[in-house]
């Protein structure tokens, strides 16, 4: 069984997750094997919230060279947590506009 703080991983802070976070969809990067399901249970848990649905997305990493070396970022995926209109935002992101 995992935790919630197990597949919600951190919060993703960018312009666009910010302009999304007006119309209560907040972005998450989450562990890879995480299910929508899973994913809606822990953001509720954590923050007190209600969920209305999940999107997600898996991004591949990117390779980089440095010299003659070459590496791979990690695969991450991403879910994009939307709240009902009757539920509270979320502090974090409140906190950064």
């Amino acid at each position: 069984m995992k935790f919630a703080y197990d597949i919600i991983k951190k919060p993703v802070i960018t312009e666009r997750s910010m302009m999304g976070s007006q119309n209560n969809k907040y972005t998450f990067e989450v562990a890879a094997d995480a299910g929508k399901i899973e994913i809606k249970k822990a953001v509720e848990e954590i923050f007190g919230v209600k969920v209305q649905k999940v999107n997600t997305i898996k991004l591949p990493g990117k390779w980089k060279r440095m010299g003659v070396h070459v590496g791979k970022r990690p695969d991450i995926k991403k879910a994009i947590v939307t709240l009902t209109p009757d539920s509270k935002g979320i502090e974090l992101f409140e906190n950064m506009m």
